[in-house]
């Protein structure tokens, strides 16, 4: 029986001409005709190839087609961003939209050469999924119908909700309706209401509203905890059959305060030849969940855990995660050990070894302890960890080796600061914190990198099906436009011939370090980036400069990585044998990496959205306020301020009335006709807070002109190194 990847290659060979079903039949020497139909059909089906009029069979992009998801906009166009990560993304109008949504998976047909700007433009000729059978909203309501007005509002119609379809839903109430007609060229979709989440602006209702409209489920299905209730809650005899026992190993695990899912714990110690022995140990998931089981199902439908701003939608239910599975303190747990032997000299690993292990934690850290050791040299915290203070600076001195190595060899390495939301006992945002990356952080960061890439390296060079984590080159075009922007500044990216290694992004990265300009150049480089993602071979990570990687450490909150974990230990127990079929879950690795890339995509949207909601809420409190701020992008309607907490509000060019301000494209900026005057990223502002919408998740800013006398209110605005740090 033919497979789907080699269909799909014979159709994309360059001398392939569309054929019926009977000629593909015969060219393929198809014995199984009735398989290979039903395969034909599902393939079609999905959009993986396409029918045309005359019945014949061919590839999408040969026919000039493009399969992939609609990302929609406020405005009512769309862009259709396309499965296969090598293609452009095209332009689709209002008008070529044809009744698809946000997120429909769809096929376009390419419009005839590009437009003036130079964009692929398509029209929307077939739906292939609809993504959205359910939206969270607000309703509107009239005497005779109401109207919702979704949530996310890349879903730019308004739902129309017909009078007997409330479901006692009143004006003002978040609800989550069904779809029951899809949207044509000239009609809003209709709807019935089918949960009232409670009143717009309730505590709990916000993030009960992204919940919903993310489609993130709290509770298992009965089957799932009917087996996890069959797991114990201790390791036993029996499950030390062919581990090695590293219980007197000394190890700890690092992680935030409030972390409950440990899925890492680390050992170091220095070998009488003077290399560095590094374990990292990771909990051993896919002991516990097998594959084709009711648990396996269901995280592989989740595919990750969720961090919102108030609660944790975990992966695996909390027996696992906090459970048997987390490397909790003073209790036995399974686990895969990678144990690497590095050259302090050259900062690579002599030999490594990857097994199954049984290990004891000895103590649980946290980065802040390890902060107030290794930086803060805090006499209590040293003290009250001294028996691992030795330990410490030992993986400081190892991981400083390991990032300088990376960044040798070409890493690229961003240190954005990252927020953290504080929450009331109501839910509210009591305090939002700027946290920056310290020494605990990169210490774990240098030791999983290095565990991921022995891991990635050792299966592929077995050659067996594995997800890998893959980052791939910044598209040509991407490049050109960072290196305009670039000029403004005084840096290029160096590259030829449309290839530009990691090391030119650092050299900028290095040269705008401790600038005014360091946040927006690093910003816009990136965006400039691909996403990365997970797929079933091996493409490189451009962004770390490695040729092998994959995701290992984390199991209990990352389906691709119990994955690698399952994998392995299919090596493991198959080592001996000779021949034999593969099992059916080896096969499916596109599968798993396509599942894990979408579902990652949710997870962040999610997560940043909920982020984002918490801080328009906290700004609501500070209405007429003064802030200091730098801006940190300027779009033609104006310009957004970035403040010290990471919060950002918009100033509409239409609020700077001292002069008329033109926009420059091509050096992001504000220029005033009169005054000359102008405003480009990077540039340290004083703002005003004047508006703040939580429902539409806005914060507006003016601009304090420098001539007034107003200053940063410094009662009302903590200073930075107390209220962030």
């Amino acid at each position: 029986m033919v497979k789907r990847e080699n269909l799909l290659g014979f159709m994309r060979e360059v001398a392939y001409k569309p054929l019926t079903a009977e000629e593909l039949t015969a060219a393929l020497n198809i014995d199984d005709v009735a398989s290979f139909l039903k395969l034909l059909v599902d393939m079609e089906a999905k959009g993986e190839i396409i029918l045309t009029r005359k019945n014949k069979y061919g590839a999408p992009e040969n026919m000039g087609l493009v399969v992939g998801r609609i990302q929609g906009h406020s405005k009512g166009f769309s862009f259709l961003i396309p499965e296969n990560p090598l293609e452009q993304d095209v332009y689709v109008s209002l008008e070529d939209g044809n009744g698809a949504m946000h997120n429909d998976r769809v096929i376009v047909r390419l419009h005839k050469g590009v437009s003036a700007n130079g964009r692929r433009e398509g029209e929307v000729i077939r739906i292939l999924d609809r993504a959205n059978q359910q939206v969270v909203g607000t309703l509107e309501q009239s005497r005779n119908y109401g109207f919702v007005i979704a949530d996310d509002t890349r879903i730019y119609q308004d739902i129309f909700i017909a009078k007997g379809e409330v479901n006692g839903a009143v004006n003002g109430d978040k609800v989550v309706i069904e779809i029951t007609k899809w949207p044509e060229r000239r009609r809003n979709p209709e709807g019935r209401v089918q949960v009232v989440l409670g009143r717009a602006g309730d505590p709990g209702v916000d993030i009960l509203s992204i919940i919903n409209k993310y489609k993130l489920s709290e509770e298992f299905p009965t089957l799932v905890m009917e087996q996890v209730a069959g797991i114990g809650a201790v390791v036993t005899e029996a499950d030390l059959a062919g581990r090695k026992d590293l219980r007197q190993l000394k190890m700890v695990t690092i992680d935030g305060e409030d972390a409950k899912d440990l899925d890492d714990a680390v050992s170091l110690e220095v070998l009488p030849n003077g290399n560095y022995l590094l374990g990292v140990h990771i909990a051993d998931v896919s002991h516990y969940v097998r594959p084709g089981t009711p648990l396996d199902e269901e995280a592989y439908n989740r595919a990750t855990s969720i961090y919102l701003v108030d609660r944790v939608i975990p992966m695996l239910p909390h027996k696992l995660s906090n459970g048997i599975c987390s490397l909790n303190p003073g209790q036995d747990r399974l686990a895969i050990s990678c144990m690497m032997e590095i050259n302090p000299s050259a900062g690579q690993g002599e030999r490594y070894e990857i097994f199954p292990s049984v290990i004891h934690i000895d103590r649980r850290m946290t980065y802040t302890a390890v902060r107030r050791i290794l930086e803060d040299e805090d006499p209590e915290a040293i003290n009250e960890h001294r028996e691992f203070v030795a330990d410490f600076k030992l993986m400081e001195e190892l991981a400083l080796i390991l990032r300088n190595k990376r960044l040798q060899r070409g890493a690229i390495d961003f240190d954005f600061p990252e927020s953290k939301v504080k929450l009331d006992d109501r839910g509210k945002a009591a305090e939002i914190l700027k946290i920056e990356r310290s020494i605990a952080e990169k210490i774990i960061e240098e030791f999983m990198l290095a565990a991921n890439e022995t891991v990635a390296e050792r299966l592929y060079w077995m050659e067996i099906p594995v997800v890998f984590r893959v980052h791939e080159d910044p598209k040509p075009e991407k490049i050109t436009s960072l290196n305009e922007f670039l000029h403004n500044f005084g840096y290029h990216v160096k590259g030829s011939n449309n290839k530009v290694h990691p090391t030119a992004f650092q050299e900028v990265i290095n040269k705008v370090e401790g600038r005014p300009e360091e946040k927006i150049v690093n910003t816009i480089i990136l965006r400039t980036m691909q996403h990365a993602r997970y797929a079933s071979q091996c493409l490189g990570h451009f962004g770390l400069s490695a040729k092998f990687y994959t995701h290992f450490t984390s199991p209990i909150r990352r389906y691709p990585d119990l994955i690698v974990h399952r994998v392995l230990r299919y090596t493991w127990e198959t080592a001996n044998q000779t021949g034999g079929e593969r099992p059916e879950w080896l096969n499916r690795m596109t599968d798993y990496a396509d599942q894990s890339s979408q579902r990652e995509k949710v997870a962040e949207e999610a997560e940043r959205e909920s982020v984002d909601l918490k801080k328009v809420e906290y700004m609501e409190r500070h209405l007429g306020e003064f802030f200091q701020g730098n801006v940190s992008s300027v779009m033609p309607f104006g310009m957004f301020v970035e403040l010290d907490n990471t919060i950002e509000g918009l100033v509409h060019v239409s609020s700077m009335t001292d002069d008329y301000y033109l926009y420059l494209e091509d050096q992001l900026a504000f220029v005033g006709r009169h005054t000359n005057k102008m405003y480009r990223l990077g540039d340290e502002v004083k703002i005003q807070v004047v508006k703040v919408n939580t429902q539409a998740r806005q914060i507006d800013f003016e601009l304090v002109p420098e001539r007034k006398s107003g200053k940063v209110n410094k009662k009302k605005q903590p200073e930075p190194e107390k209220a962030y740090h």
